[in-house]
């Protein structure tokens, strides 16, 4: 049986013990007390575009050129705008980035929603151009992982990739008229 998920969740409960405790101690990892206040403020309500976290989306949409509907659509399936959001498979933050991943996006604090964001951003403004701008190839490789899209050439066959890439799609559309 693979228990290598239990590394992650591992992983992630530490983090999140480790930035609770530097925040209780006022040692925090952020500079800018504005996103200690949105973190305090969102407390796991679905923001939309009102959010305090509006202008953190706007500002990492523009320096990425990634539509902010997108983002928030993102958001929205994969936290649902809670910034303090832990997966089962040890995925955190708004955007619900992976420890690894997180640290090879240069995320020190995944619960940060200003570097969480940033690096979520990045994240996909890297994948739409790997995938020559094809946001469901985007979704699918953000949920699966690249090598699952690039392996199948396409949509991974797995139920959970399907359904994420869907209820993305369904958000943008929502959001923006998006059409494919």
């Amino acid at each position: 049986m693979d228990m290598s998920f239990l590394n992650a969740t591992f992983e992630s409960m530490l983090y999140r013990l480790l930035f609770q405790l530097l925040n209780r101690q006022g040692g925090t990892l952020s500079t800018d007390t504005e996103t200690e206040d949105i973190t305090n403020t969102a407390n796991g309500r679905q923001l939309g575009s009102s959010s305090p976290f509006e202008a953190l989306i706007q500002q990492a949409a523009e320096r990425y050129s990634v539509d902010p509907a997108l983002v928030r659509s993102v958001i929205r399936a994969e936290s649902n705008f809670n910034p303090q959001a832990v997966s089962r498979a040890g995925a955190m933050g708004l955007m619900q980035l992976m420890p690894g991943t997180a640290r090879s996006l240069g995320v020190v604090d995944p619960f940060d929603p200003t570097q969480n964001i940033d690096g979520g951003v990045r994240l996909l403004r890297r994948l739409l151009d790997r995938y020559d701008g094809n946001v469901a190839l985007a979704l699918a490789a953000y949920n699966a992982g690249p090598g699952a899209v690039d392996r199948f050439q396409g949509i991974p066959p797995y139920r959970e990739t399907q359904i994420y890439v869907d209820r993305v799609l369904d958000y943008y559309r929502q959001e923006s008229g998006w059409r494919a």
